[in-house]
């Protein structure tokens, strides 16, 4: 049984890969990426945003540390997880698959697929302030809605795991305020 375990694999996710991952896994554990943080530094033009209103999306960008979940996938259906998360994370390559190591709840390390920020890519929006952030989220809306809720999911998505992330926090009360300046709704947004 050792043997069949060792060939199963793991997916690390910080974002929305928490609470919706789309596949079928064998096991679920929080865990923790050092040397990487979440951040909202991808340009969204589809999902969250539109060319001319660009929104924002979760990235992993160097700094720091990022709490998450990993999860162990068998080694059986490896091959159609691993094509799922390709196509689901990289319709516009503005990820790079990588395998890192986290630490999982009871201290052990795994190595894990993750998808990092790739910083060449057009998309990429580097380190925005707050500010600028919360004004690029407050007004963007795409094919998947708006950009604000999809903030408030996040921040909502971790405080239900446990994890307060203070940055994601302050960007959420800037974004709503200035959604509420801009004439958006926040009730109706949820």
């Amino acid at each position: 049984m050792r043997s069949a375990m060792s060939a199963d694999r793991w997916v690390f996710g910080y974002g929305s890969l928490m609470w919706r991952p789309g596949f079928d896994w064998a096991e679920r554990r929080p865990a923790i990426l050092q040397g990487r943080r979440r951040a909202f530094c991808i340009y969204s033009v589809h999902h969250r945003g539109t060319p001319e209103r660009p929104g924002l999306v979760l990235g992993l960008t160097p700094g720091g540390s990022v709490r998450g979940v990993a999860y162990r996938v068998t080694a059986d259906l490896w091959p159609e997880v691993q094509a799922y998360l390709r196509e689901r994370e990289q319709p516009t390559e503005t990820y790079v698959e990588a395998e890192v190591t986290v630490r999982l709840d009871a201290g052990e390390r795994a190595p894990c697929l993750t998808f990092l920020s790739d910083r060449r890519h057009p998309q990429w929006a580097g380190s925005l302030s707050l500010e600028a952030q919360a004004r690029l989220i407050a007004g963007a809306s795409g094919l998947s809605g708006l950009n604000i809720v999809y903030l408030r999911d996040l921040v909502a998505h971790l405080r239900d795991a446990g994890i307060r992330d203070r940055s994601m926090e302050r960007l959420l009360v800037r974004a709503t305020e200035l959604g509420r300046e801009e004439g958006m709704e926040p009730g109706s947004c949820v």
